[in-house]
């Protein structure tokens, strides 16, 4: 097992599983390296009803670890993709997802960067974050907190902010709820009166004015902003020995 103090990695991933830990028994469908390292930590550890995917078609009940072959699953159910949709509609599902940019009503774009009728870089394509956004609570993963990702207005709106669900009315109400962003640097949230991001943690090492200054835009900071928190023993356990055995966390978030 790999040993010492815990990486920046490990802190996001730590992060990442408070986002699912109070959700209950719904899916959760955490996207990219880090995000699938904390959902899997959530229901290894304080949220063991969660029901996880192993990326693929099958729900597991078991603890898979990344970047090992054919690893041993304790399958749950089958999960095709023209099912995940029953799933998304009825709102049973708890999304993370990235953005290669969000603004501070938490709209997202990940399909081009530029114009509308001209643009200069293509992404994935909106992909299923309207969907999403609208049917299920959406949390961000952004690895690389930087003021090209955190902008002022995105340049097309994928995932759903608080400001164009409040324009859509009940028809986005019933269950649009954006969770929390979380980054190399910080942990988010829209947990204001007007559902603007707010500054909610910064990880060890980090200061709020560095943060201020990878965001483009002005962020809600209550009073003093406590420091993430630490994995605990048990947790730096599950991610070291079973969850991410070879450090592909490191890989994505390296220690400073």
């Amino acid at each position: 097992m790999r040993d010492g103090a815990p990486t920046r990695a490990e802190v996001c991933a730590a992060a990442i599983a408070d986002c699912f830990a109070h959700d209950g028994e719904i899916l959760a469908n955490p996207i990219g390296t880090l995000p699938v390292i904390g959902g899997r930590l959530a229901k290894a550890t304080v949220a063991p009803e969660l029901v996880m995917t192993d990326g693929e078609a099958l729900l597991v009940e078991n603890i898979v670890p990344l970047g090992v072959d054919n690893p041993d699953k304790v399958v749950a159910g089958w999960n095709p993709y023209r099912t995940m949709f029953d799933v998304v509609w009825s709102g049973r599902r708890h999304v993370m997802m990235g953005a290669s940019q969000i603004d501070k009503w938490g709209n997202q774009n990940f399909a081009f960067i530029g114009s509308y009728d001209a643009p200069r870089t293509q992404l994935l394509g909106m992909r299923g974050a309207p969907g999403n956004t609208i049917n299920d609570t959406t949390s961000y993963w952004i690895p690389a907190h930087t003021t090209r990702a955190f902008v002022p207005a995105v340049d097309v709106v994928c995932g759903v902010g608080y400001d164009r669900a409040r324009d859509l009315g009940p028809v986005a109400g019933r269950f649009h709820h954006l969770g929390y962003v979380v980054t190399n640097l910080c942990v988010l949230d829209f947990e204001t009166p007007e559902n603007r991001m707010r500054l909610r943690s910064v990880h060890p090492g980090v200061t709020v004015d560095e943060v201020v200054a990878a965001t483009g835009f002005e962020l809600a900071i209550e009073g003093n902003v406590p420091v993430s928190r630490l994995p605990t023993d048990d947790e730096l356990q599950w991610i070291r020995e079973r969850i991410d055995p070879t450090g592909l966390g490191e890989e994505e978030v390296p220690n400073p």
